[in-house]
C-alpha cells in the first residue's frame, strides 16, 4: 500500500504556483535578495557616499575611506542608514523582482512568443523600466532618509527618527525631491541589469546543457551573469547616483525646483565629478547583483517558483 501511495505520488507532478500565488513568490525572492544583499554592503555604501559628497576630504579611495570613517567617527559610523536601506530595498525588490517577471509576461502575450523572442532584448528593456518605476515610488523615501543619515551623521538617531524629522519639517515632498534621478539612476541600472543577466545568462547556457547542471552549477552561472551585469549597470548609472546623493544631502533654497537643482548641482560637478566614488562602486554593485540573481534563483527554486515566462533562445 505504501509503495503504491510513492508511486502514485511520483506518476502526479507537483503543480506548479500561478498567477497572483507565483508572482507573489517572485515578489518575495525579489525582496529577499535585494534587501539581504544591499543591507550586507552598507558599509560600502556610506563610504561611497561619503567620497560622492565629499571629495575633497574623501580622497584616498575605497580602502582610505573605510580608514577615514572609523578613524573620524568609529567603526559604528559604517553601519549608518541600515535600517532604511534594508526596508527600502525590500521593498523595492519585491516591486523591481517581481515587478520584471509580470511585465515580461504582459509583453509576451501582447507581442506573441515568437516576436517576443525575436526582439526579447526590447522585452526585457521595457519589463526592466516598467517594474523600476513603481519600484523606485517605494524606494524613494527610504533612500531620502538613508542619505540624510549618511550626510549629516547628526541628524537622526536611525531610519523612523529619521524618517519622522524629514516628513515633519519638510514635508513629504522632501522624500520625492529626488525622484527625477532616481528615476535618471535606477531606470538605466535597471534595464541593464536585468538586459545584460539575460544576454550573459543566455550566453553561457549556449555552452551548457540547463537542464544537467547541478543547483550549485546554476548558482554559479547566474552569480556570474549578475557580475558582469553589476558592472555594467554600475557605469551607466553613476552620474545620476552621484546627483542624487547631492540633492538628498541637504533641502533646497526657498523657492528652488527640482530641475533648477538638478541643472545646478550638474554645472558643479562636471563630468569627471559625476563619476566620483566610481571604483567603490563597481566594487559594491557588481558583488550586489551577482548576489542578487543567486539568491533570487535560489529562492525560486526552494519556493518552487520556475516556471516563469522564458524568451531565451
Amino acid at each position: 500500500m505504501a509503495s503504491a501511495s510513492a508511486a502514485l505520488a511520483q506518476a502526479v507532478p507537483e503543480k506548479k504556483p500561478e498567477g497572483v500565488a507565483l508572482y507573489a513568490r517572485f515578489a518575495f525572492a525579489g525582496a529577499v535578495c535585494c534587501s539581504v544583499t544591499h543591507g550586507a554592503f552598507t558599509p560600502v555604501d556610506v563610504v561611497k557616499t561619503r567620497i560622492q559628497l565629499d571629495p575633497a576630504t574623501y580622497n584616498r579611495g575605497m580602502i582610505g575611506g573605510f580608514r577615514q570613517v572609523i578613524q573620524n567617527e568609529g567603526a559604528g559610523a559604517l553601519l549608518t542608514g541600515v535600517g532604511p536601506t534594508f526596508a527600502g530595498y525590500f521593498l523595492q525588490g519585491a516591486f523591481k523582482f517581481g515587478g520584471y517577471e509580470f511585465f515580461k509576461k504582459q509583453s509576451i502575450e501582447m507581442l506573441g512568443l515568437e516576436t517576443a523572442r525575436q526582439n526579447r532584448a526590447l522585452v526585457y528593456s521595457a519589463s526592466a523600466a516598467s517594474a523600476e518605476f513603481f519600484a523606485s515610488i517605494a524606494l524613494c523615501p527610504l533612500e531620502a532618509t538613508r542619505i540624510r543619515l549618511v550626510s549629516q551623521p547628526t541628524f537622526a538617531n536611525g531610519l523612523i527618527s529619521g524618517f519622522t524629522k524629514i516628513l515633519k519639517n519638510e514635508g513629504i515632498g522632501a522624500f520625492y525631491s529626488g525622484f527625477g534621478p532616481i528615476l535618471l539612476k535606477q531606470i538605466p541600472y535597471t534595464v541593464t541589469k536585468f538586459v545584460a543577466f539575460e544576454k550573459v545568462s543566455e550566453t553561457a547556457f549556449s555552452f551548457l546543457d540547463k537542464s544537467k547542471l547541478s543547483d550549485a552549477a546554476q548558482t554559479g552561472v547566474n552569480l556570474g551573469s549578475g557580475l558582469m551585469a553589476g558592472f555594467a549597470a554600475a557605469i551607466v548609472s553613476q552620474p545620476a547616483d552621484t546627483m542624487l546623493s547631492k540633492i538628498n544631502k541637504t533641502k533646497g533654497l526657498p523657492g528652488e525646483g527640482i530641475v533648477s537643482r538638478l541643472i545646478k548641482i550638474a554645472g558643479e560637478l562636471g563630468f569627471r565629478g559625476a563619476f566620483a566614488g566610481l571604483p567603490t562602486r563597481l566594487f559594491m554593485v557588481g558583488g550586489l547583483t551577482a548576489g542578487q540573481f543567486a539568491i533570487y534563483g535560489d529562492i525560486k527554486k526552494a519556493l518552487g517558483a520556475t516556471n516563469g515566462v522564458e524568451i531565451a533562445k
